[in-house]
């Protein structure tokens, strides 16, 4: 027997092991009507090595309980028809016979049994004449037995029911701890995705493009401009390296202490020493929270990335605008546009989407062929990252 079943069974053994000390006493010094009282002894003796040996195994195997309780019943006979007063021995009997049965219906039949063989080893012991007290104790015994044990029984379903609940509520609460980690995890490289290709993957493409440019240079003899071009180059490696290291430290890459406004001027004069085009930005300083800022910086990149990659443009007006309660960011450029009905298959525009919707925020894109692109940014002010509620479209797209 494990350990655990004894600590769950422990006073029952103790029940039992009292019950029969207290019969064996009553055996010795009660009342009978036969000159020898040896068979109540050894139904005694009988039950408690039955008992011992594999009697208590039967309130956790079926087997040792069918094999145990004919035992009990025989004794529940026996011991009445000795000494009388022995009938105290269905105290334990009873509740062994609940007990080690599986089912209601069984118990109730048994009990009926138990209830049957005490009142004829009553009636062998105290002859015809006990037949009505008989009757009325055996059947008080037996319906106070049952009615005990069929409450019990219920109590017992209903605290098995709960330890059922309980067991998958802990299973419900594993696997919704399991979820919310992979959402984290999941959610954490989706950020650090759109990161990646807001600043390293641009500057990248930057050194790509310069290294293009001094290889034409070089090629046509003009290594007059191969000094500036390297100068540059080294620039955007430096950026790189310098927004990979803060990427790696889970910082915000791309806003200095200086704000957002300094790092647009940054980011256009950048822009222009690396492609030529002329970028006019207008944004002053300003009191935002860093989030915010580091939502607008990212969509003001990839702005620039799509004006590098697509829209042979001239020239590019970055303005920042804040008002009370909201603030905005318009990148227009006076490139070849494109038309917006057009599903892209980059991953630039979903992300900075996808930031959008986080921060609470809203973009327009407004082109058409040969007209250029304007791309408009609205966040709240103070707005925190958050999960979307509902799926609702964070882009407007007009022509």
């Amino acid at each position: 027997m494990s350990g655990e079943t004894w600590v769950r069974n422990r006073w029952l053994h103790v029940f039992f092991t009292g019950t029969m000390l207290l019969t064996a006493v009553i055996t010795a010094f009660g009342w009978s009507p036969w000159a020898s009282r040896w068979p109540a002894s050894l139904a005694i003796v009988v039950l408690v090595v039955a008992y011992a040996a594999y009697g208590h195994r039967g309130y956790d195997s079926p087997r040792a309980a069918a094999a145990f309780l004919p035992l009990v019943i025989a004794a529940a006979l026996v011991l009445p028809a000795v000494v009388p007063s022995t009938a105290f021995v269905q105290c334990i009997v009873f509740p062994l016979v609940w007990v080690q049965s599986e089912r209601v219906r069984t118990a109730v039949v048994l009990s009926i049994v138990v209830g049957i063989a005490s009142g004829i080893g009553l009636q062998v012991a105290s002859g015809p004449d006990a037949l009505v007290s008989t009757l009325l104790i055996e059947g008080i015994s037996v319906i106070g037995a049952c009615a005990m044990g069929v409450w019990i029984s219920s109590v017992a379903g209903l605290s098995e029911e709960r330890r059922q609940l309980v067991e998958e509520l802990r299973a419900t609460q594993d696997s919704l701890a399991e979820a919310h980690r992979h959402a984290g995890v999941t959610s954490e490289r989706e950020r650090l995705a759109r990161e990646l290709h807001d600043t390293v993957a641009q500057n990248l493409a930057g050194i790509v493009m310069l290294t293009e440019r001094a290889r034409g240079d070089l090629a046509a003899d003009r290594v007059d401009r191969l000094d500036e071009r390297l100068t540059v180059l080294e620039e955007s490696a430096r950026a790189a390296l310098e927004e990979s290291r803060t990427l790696v430290a889970a910082g915000a890459a791309g806003v200095a202490g200086d704000g957002l406004g300094a790092a647009l001027h940054r980011l256009g004069e950048r822009f222009t020493r690396e492609t030529g085009v002329a970028v006019t930005v207008d944004a002053p300083d300003s009191a935002l929270d860093r989030d915010t800022q580091v939502v607008l910086l990212r969509a003001g990149q990839e702005a620039l990335a799509n004006v590098r990659a697509h829209a042979d443009a001239d020239s590019v007006q970055v303005a920042l605008h804040v008002a009370a309660d909201r603030v905005g960011l318009r990148i227009a450029d006076d490139g070849v546009g494109f038309d917006p009905a057009v599903p892209t298959a980059g991953h630039g525009l979903r992300g900075l989407r996808e930031r959008l919707a986080l921060a609470g925020g809203s973009c327009t894109i407004t082109s058409d062929a040969g007209r250029g692109t304007v791309v408009e940014v609205a966040l709240p002010t103070g707005a925190e990252p958050r999960l979307p509620a509902v799926a609702v479209p964070v882009t407007e797209v007009t022509r």
